[in-house]
């Protein structure tokens, strides 16, 4: 008989304070950097550091995963042997990796993880993954609700994570190999220079630059043409609206892009998930269960608007849209907060220009959001930008706002670009961010106790409420002393101070049996209470419900052995220049290696989508081109529905 299905929310740590963090609002599961062959180069942590995160973690039942994910050079694989074993001595729960020795190399130490690197997008994918041995694997971003059902479906043996919040690769991940050919900086390797996120012209075979219909990005007018646009610069994902509709096609671990984010960024993402999937948990509790233990408490609302963002999408989860990338700018929009007020015309030349009352033009004011019964409050300190009519972001830093709500930015300058009506996004919150820099989240597992009296003295136990599991004290020996008063409320004054501990409970959480009304001194129970609190924290963590392998019974008999597995060479080779590169395919005569191969696609985000008629009015192919003028033709398989960049 299957059990519920564990839903996990994990969340990324740049550092140990960001993972203390992540845990403290609310996340079941963390992912850290290793020292080494981590995917983000820059956010690799010592063994020390992981260790002491385990052991934090491990308090509230909380994994710890750590990212091993890069393609190995074979001199390298003594090291991540090494690695490895410190890893394991150090507690961590698992390991995400990408290169597929890694299952050899592990010799069953640590449970493995397969990364969205390793491209897992088909059925065949995953079966591949769990016959080698992986125990969750983390599907790719480009997979929409009826592409995860169908794995699922097919293999439910195969705990399932996806991305549902942070920066979007536009390659399907692992096959982008564009920042090594370029600028010798390998993504397999940790090292992305973050080529999609450059602007770009897009020209025809003439060398004739192609422009947009309409609707095809935000701020970007039809027949713009496509120069220096920022055409491969995804918005960033966002699906906290489809969690429950994730969970019942059989995702089991939600994650949240952003090893190189900050703290304030893991702290406000991980609240505001933690809260979206705590609202499924507590509709559905027949259904689905939490998958560590504690409440925490949030000082401050979480809103994702408020964090760095591009702008979101839900990418490909509810099929092929074109709101999925936004031309003008790979920088944070942030939220929308208003429309600049037109307070005045300038003189000059007749255009619309902003300023104030008084012809001021340091100053002017903001409309509320259409619908907003009052406009938004702007803080001294703000970040604000704005896109001009040609579609270019422009930002500035609030000076200050005085009481008639007048706003001056720190360079009064911006103001010779913003025209009346033009909406305006915060990109940074000075008041939010000041929130955020303080303790904001505090977490708790509820216990409760039990007080006993026997012949020779007292019992105590102490008791997790969420799984059950208790440690007891052996008799106390103390004197039965008769009390004169009523002592029952005294004795649970002293059992709920629990302090700085991780516990929490209410009187209604004590039971106390006794025979007779004893009395037992203050300082006494108190040290009952801190050896007991003692005992519970440093015991083995109790069970917790693990991700459901449904179908089967018995997950000790059905999981594979990882030690026993022969594993295959990787399934895709090494980037350009790493270990012989890429073998390039060959088409009438000529070598074409894709730098990147993409589900997005330039052509229908133009609205140029063959399969709705439309006649693409240029002469093909396409290309990008760089400000530097090297070009990257775009090749586009419309049966499979993607898009390739190649090298020219």
């Amino acid at each position: 008989m299957t059990s519920r299905p564990s839903i996990e929310l994990l969340s990324p740590a740049r550092d140990l304070q960001c993972g203390i963090e992540a845990i403290l609002h609310g996340a079941d599961a963390v992912y850290i950097g290793a020292p080494r062959f981590g995917a983000r180069a820059a956010a690799g942590n010592s063994v020390e550091d992981i260790a002491e995160l385990v052991r934090f973690a491990h308090r509230y039942g909380v994994k710890i995963y750590v990212t091993v994910n890069t393609l190995l050079y074979d001199e390298e694989l003594a090291a991540v042997d090494t690695l490895i074993g410190e890893l394991q001595a150090a507690g961590v729960d698992a390991l995400i990796v990408q290169d597929e020795r890694l299952m050899a190399l592990n010799r069953g130490r640590l449970p493995l993880h397969s990364s969205t690197q390793m491209d897992n997008r088909t059925i065949d994918d995953v079966r591949a993954r769990l016959e080698a041995g992986y125990e969750q694997t983390v599907l790719a971003r480009e997979l929409s609700l009826d592409d995860i059902r169908a794995i699922h479906a097919a293999v439910p043996e195969m705990p399932l994570e996806a991305f549902v919040h942070g920066a979007l690769c536009v390659s399907y991940s692992g096959r982008c190999y564009a920042s090594e050919y370029c600028f010798g900086r390998s993504a397999n390797r940790g090292e992305c220079a973050q080529f999609c996120r450059l602007p770009f012209d897009l020209i025809d075979a003439d060398g004739k630059i192609v422009s947009a219909l309409s609707g095809s990005s935000e701020a970007l007018p039809e027949g713009s043409p496509l120069r220096q646009r920022h055409l491969l610069s995804l918005k960033d994902m966002n699906r906290s609206a489809d969690l429950e509709a994730m969970m019942d096609a059989g995702i089991r671990s939600f994650k949240i892009e952003g090893r190189l984010k900050d703290v304030s960024y893991v702290k406000n993402i991980t609240a505001y998930y933690r809260q979206r999937i705590d609202a499924i948990l507590a509709r559905r509790p027949q259904d689905y269960c939490r998958s560590s233990l504690g409440t925490s408490t949030i000082s401050f609302t979480p809103n994702p608007q408020k964090s760095f963002n591009r702008g979101f999408t839900d990418y490909f989860l509810h099929g092929r849209t074109r709101n999925m990338v936004n031309f003008a700018t790979p920088k944070s929009i942030g939220e929308a907060v208003g429309y600049a007020k037109p307070l005045s015309i300038s003189p000059r030349g007749g255009e619309n220009r902003i300023s104030s009352h008084n012809h001021d033009p340091k100053c002017f004011e903001l409309l509320p959001l259409t619908g907003a019964a009052e406009r938004e409050a702007i803080h001294n300190g703000d970040g604000l930008c704005f896109f001009t009519p040609e579609g270019q972001l422009h930002g500035f830093r609030v000076n200050r706002v005085d009481e008639q709500g007048r706003i001056y930015p720190a360079d009064p300058s911006v103001l010779k670009l913003l025209r009346p009506g033009t909406p305006l996004y915060r990109n940074l919150d000075a008041d939010f961010e000041h929130q955020l820099s303080k303790p904001t989240a505090e977490r708790r597992i509820p216990v409760r106790w039990l007080l006993e009296d026997h012949e020779t003295g007292f019992r105590l136990t102490l008791t997790i409420k969420e799984t059950g599991f208790s440690v007891s004290s052996t008799t106390y020996e103390q004197e039965f002393e008769a009390a004169h008063t009523p002592q029952a409320d005294n004795i649970r004054r002293q059992l709920m101070r629990l302090g700085d501990t991780p516990y929490t409970c209410t009187a209604e959480d004590i039971e106390i049996h006794f025979s007779d009304n004893w009395f037992i001194p203050a300082s006494v129970m108190g040290e009952w209470r801190r050896q007991m609190v003692s005992r519970l924290s440093s015991s083995e963590p109790s069970p917790l419900p693990q991700p459901c392998r449904e179908g089967v019974e018995s997950q000790e008999n059905s999981k594979p052995s990882s030690a026993k597995v022969t594993t295959p060479s990787p399934k895709f080779p090494p980037p350009f220049g790493e270990g012989g590169g890429v073998r390039p395919r060959r088409e009438g005569g000529e070598s074409i290696a894709p730098l990147m191969t993409c589900r997005f696609c330039l052509r229908q985000a133009l609205g140029y989508c063959t399969h709705y008629g439309k006649r693409l009015p240029y002469r093909e192919p396409l290309s990008l081109r760089l400000s530097d003028g090297r070009t990257f033709p775009l090749r586009f398989d419309c049966k499979a529905c993607e898009m390739q960049v190649l090298r020219n």
